[in-house]
């Protein structure tokens, strides 16, 4: 008897299957667009649009959304959730930028509101998707603090606040990594005063970030290197190491023989002799 290979398809089946993707692609397109001026109230095309998003139809989530926040009045209740599910559908179209302004919208429209404080962690979350690197222009690395900072200093009961706390601590670590990183660039290049600029600035300006501790390491290195040579400088630099990171392995290397000397005990005065008894 004669069998298919598993490969091998009938013609006739074949074409079927062609027929059917076909005519599935043709009633996908005859389908009606959404069109929200069909609903002839808000809170049906709202239902509508949310319908929308449960199914994944993020293009018409937007038209329905969008033109909520444009027709619902200022004290309607469901103009806030058109703003949220709006941002939210851009966030889907990974349109990062337009989901943070809605998000912030609706912070600063309605900021009484239970979404207020979870709108300005959106927002700030928003901002930083769009700073991909820390070598990249810091611009929406620094609208994310902003909402962030907000957030933590309107609603300091919110459930979200630590998760906003951490990601300021992480905005923190880039921020410090692009200005360490230029110092570095300038460090390789042995232009130790310019590379030093940088490090200050990486301690003075993120003292809790683990590039703080890298960036004050580069400096004794730029200090001790030969082109420097400035002793009483890394020493110093060394002393806030062995104080801030005691036990690092790092410091330890890069402050061979500037180890802090241990304070020499104050000499004892001998006991008086004891009084004869009258």
């Amino acid at each position: 008897m004669n069998r298919l290979a598993p490969d091998r398809v009938p013609y006739r089946v074949n074409s079927r299957l062609r027929l059917s993707v076909v005519l599935l692609t043709v009633l996908a397109a005859c389908a009606p667009a959404f069109n929200p001026r069909k609903f002839d109230s808000n809170d049906k095309l709202y239902q509508a649009s949310l319908e929308r998003m449960k199914k994944k139809k993020w293009d018409d989530a937007v038209t329905g959304f969008e033109k909520l926040t444009l027709d619902l009045p200022s004290r309607d209740t469901l103009l806030p959730l058109a703003h949220w599910h709006l941002a939210q559908a851009h966030t889907k179209r990974l349109e990062h930028l337009l989901a943070a302004q809605e998000f912030s919208k609706l912070a600063e429209n309605f900021a009484d509101d239970t979404l207020a404080a979870s709108a300005l962690y959106e927002s700030g979350r928003s901002y930083s998707r769009l700073w991909r690197r820390p070598a990249l222009d810091p611009q929406y690395g620094q609208l994310a603090q902003v909402q962030y900072r907000l957030m933590t200093t309107l609603y300091p009961d919110s459930p979200r606040r630590k998760e906003a706390e951490a990601e300021l601590k992480r905005l923190d670590e880039w921020f410090a990594t692009k200005d360490f990183e230029t110092g570095d660039a300038y460090f390789r290049r042995k232009a130790y005063d310019s590379a030093i600029i940088y490090f200050r600035d990486v301690v003075k300006n993120f003292p809790n970030t683990d590039r703080a501790r890298q960036a004050m390491i580069r400096m004794v290195m730029a200090y001790r290197s030969p082109q420097m040579n400035y002793r009483e400088d890394a020493k110093e630099v060394c002393a806030s190491l062995h104080a801030l990171y005691p036990g690092d392995a790092g410091v330890t290397q890069a402050c061979l023989g500037m180890e802090p000397k241990p304070p020499t005990a104050a000499p004892v005065a001998p006991a008086a002799p004891a009084k004869p008894a009258p």
